[in-house]
């Protein structure tokens, strides 16, 4: 993503991360997985684990170690409300913050246990209404529109 300075290894990191985000999920029971509801608070606090399972499969992956931060960083959120860290802004790694932005889309786009899927304009609006506290708002504009140009 040149318009946002990134290239070379670090697109691979992001690349690698982006497959493997959710492979903590490895390790989440399927009775919360595929829950067709709401998670009930415990439910929630066993799934938020994932992020931190993802990270330690790829920490011992020598090639995958720099994929790691992505997989641990995913669910932060810009105004430092997300998990697992609470980490704000610029704390959380641009790979890990563009990746927000298409993990969720994805999550709004298409059919999940949870819910039903919205077009694609319904779910760039919600990202752009969420920018600020879910979303960086200086990547909020460049991530929609090179989704809107690969779907």
């Amino acid at each position: 993503m040149p318009e946002l300075g990134i290239s070379g290894d670090e697109l691979v990191q992001i690349e690698q991360g982006a497959l493997l985000h959710d492979i903590g999920k490895l390790k989440i029971p399927d009775q919360i997985l595929l829950k067709p509801g709401p998670l009930d608070t415990e439910q929630w606090r066993v799934m938020r684990h994932h992020a931190e399972y993802g990270r330690e499969f790829l920490d011992g992956i020598e090639f995958l170690r720099a994929a790691a931060d992505l997989v641990y960083s995913h669910h932060e959120k810009f105004d430092g409300s997300g998990y697992p860290r609470g980490l704000k802004a610029d704390n959380i790694s641009v790979g890990a913050r563009c990746f927000a932005i298409v993990d969720a889309i994805d999550a709004m786009i298409f059919k999940r246990p949870y819910n039903e899927p919205v077009t694609f304009d319904v779910a760039a609006a919600e990202i752009q209404r969420c920018a600020c506290r879910h979303f960086d708002p200086d990547i909020v504009g460049v991530a929609l529109d090179f989704l809107s140009s690969t779907l």
